[in-house]
């Protein structure tokens, strides 16, 4: 058992829903990257998700994208995060996920990635713009390594393509709460509700929502109907707001457990 299985089989012992934490990765910079995990690891969330910085990540919204362009200025690069998550990982056994698109990975190449991936601690990765049918090679090295790719699931999702994707997930399902890019909605989409039952009837894989969330009545409400979710960019806008103040890490730390209470 991995540590996203392990993850998610005490939350169920304990009746509780995971929070995923998304922060983009050298932003402002890996130390502080690093700081954040362990003090999100401190006050309870349950699996971190990385952003990989990529020049054109279609799937986020302005808020991410700027810390995305913000990290690549500093020139952080994909060998960079696997040697801080390589670091991080001696003081936390906190399940950490990669969120990145495929160019980063293909360059590195498939199955070197899936072996540093191993080797510096990644417990799995989350790939928007790579379909299961074109990623035969990737999917191959990570389940030679035990690294988990996460699959997605949308609001267009048809059915008979939520069974495929059910029957081939590991870890867990990512459902993409709404038709769009990552960032804050004042209000949840009117069909996540119908459209996580239906999911769920179809798996007993954890399914956990995200996109658009950014509120504590919102993580309620979800966990009511999900497994977990998933919240980014409200937590990077925190980041944002405190870059250059020294009490950036215990200020996101605050703003994120708000929002898991």
């Amino acid at each position: 058992m991995n540590r996203i299985e392990n993850k998610f089989a005490q939350l169920k012992k304990n009746k509780r829903k995971a929070f995923i934490a998304f922060i983009t990765a050298g932003y402002p910079n890996l130390g502080v990257t690093e700081k954040l995990i362990l003090e999100f690891d401190r006050i309870g969330v349950d699996i971190i998700e990385l952003g990989v910085p990529f020049s054109d990540p279609m799937a986020d919204g302005p808020v991410i994208q700027e810390a995305s362009q913000y990290a690549l200025n500093k020139k952080t690069h994909l060998i960079d995060i696997l040697n801080m998550v390589s670091r991080v990982r001696k003081q936390t056994k906190l399940p950490i996920c990669l969120m990145t698109y495929y160019n980063p990975i293909f360059c590195f190449g498939d199955a070197a990635f899936a072996k540093a991936a191993r080797v510096c601690g990644v417990d799995g990765v989350i790939i928007p713009d790579l379909p299961p049918e074109e990623g035969r090679d990737l999917i191959n090295a990570c389940a030679k390594n035990k690294v988990d790719i996460i699959s997605f699931i949308a609001p267009t999702t048809s059915r008979e393509r939520m069974k495929k994707i059910a029957k081939a997930a590991k870890g867990f399902i990512y459902y993409v709460s709404l038709t769009g890019t990552t960032g804050a909605r004042k209000a949840l989409p009117k069909d996540l509700v119908a459209n996580l039952k239906a999911i769920k009837k179809l798996t007993k894989k954890p399914v956990c929502a995200g996109f658009g969330i950014s509120t504590a009545a919102q993580v309620k409400e979800i966990k009511k109907i999900s497994d977990g979710v998933i919240i980014g960019s409200a937590i990077v806008k925190k980041i944002k707001e405190n870059i250059g103040k020294p009490g950036l890490v215990s200020s996101v730390g605050r703003f994120t457990h708000q929002l898991n209470v």
